[in-house]
């Protein structure tokens, strides 16, 4: 007969779960809160447990008002996130009513900046994750696309709405309908992705840029911000609307600056962008 050692069962649970929460890092690198998946041995996919992890991370970042912005990357450089782990599918039965979304945040817009720095592999799941941050900084060898096309797995992370608002309709249709894969070029020149650097600076560069976002006055920032994601669903004149009412919040800010700008602050575009 076949014996349990309790001992071991509760061990080998034990390892589980630590296996779980290392498969999501969350550390603070200057203003940056820094997320990372690390499940390399499936190029970083996602389970239901790594999603729960995610969208703790999530809420750590939202709760720590020193981090002004969140950057999401994949440990090993071969992959950003190759989308949801097909061969635990079944863990994700629990989460599809979440309406956080399955990936533990997909379906709630952040209040501050985020980005994705992407190397390799960004497929599936992993597109819809970049595609929730706001920039998406990538490496020339990556490659992204929606490839569970091909299995019949639907996109209930978001990619059906945000990516039509990123790259076009037409563009967004050709991605979902056909599944196929593109690459990095191909990506920039459709506006998928923001930037592309060399080979193994995509997390170098989102700090830059997080350390940059950092430096500028937040509360003008983060309201021009909003007023452009809220703004995609109005219509012309209730985006008006809303971007003037996110203004007049914002005017004490505004009028330092231009004080500063009028005693021969940023001649010449000194300082722009980031």
């Amino acid at each position: 007969m076949l014996t349990v050692d309790p001992s071991a069962y509760v061990n080998s649970l034990r390892n589980e779960r630590v296996r779980a929460m290392e498969s999501v890092t969350y550390e603070r690198r200057g203003a940056a809160a820094l997320v990372t998946i690390d499940r390399q041995e499936r190029r970083n996919a996602i389970d239901g447990e790594t999603a729960g992890r995610l969208g703790e991370a999530y809420e750590r970042f939202e709760a720590d008002d020193e981090a002004r912005v969140l950057i999401f990357t994949g440990a090993g450089g071969i992959s950003f996130c190759a989308g949801a782990d097909l061969k635990a599918i079944e863990s994700f039965g629990p989460r599809l009513d979440d309406p956080r979304g399955p990936l533990g945040m997909s379906r709630v817009i952040s209040s501050k900046p985020t980005i994705a720095a992407i190397s390799g592999w960004c497929l599936a799941g992993g597109l819809e994750l970049a595609l929730w941050c706001d920039l998406r900084i990538a490496t020339g060898e990556s490659r992204l696309g929606f490839p569970e096309r091909r299995w019949g797995v639907p996109l209930i992370d978001g990619g059906t709405q945000r990516l039509p608002r990123i790259v076009g309709l037409g563009r967004a249709l050709d991605l979902i309908l056909t599944g196929r894969i593109i690459d990095a070029e191909e990506a920039l020149a459709i506006g998928l992705v923001t930037e592309l650097v060399p080979a193994g600076r995509h997390l170098e560069r989102s700090l830059e840029l997080a350390e940059a976002l950092a430096r500028f006055p937040q509360d003008t920032m983060l309201a021009d911000r909003r007023a452009a994601i809220e703004g995609v669903g109005l219509t012309f004149t209730e985006g008006l609307a809303l971007e003037a009412e996110n203004g007049r919040a914002t005017l004490e800010t505004a009028w330092r600056g231009a004080v500063r700008f009028a005693g021969g602050e940023g001649r010449g575009g000194a300082g722009a962008g980031a």
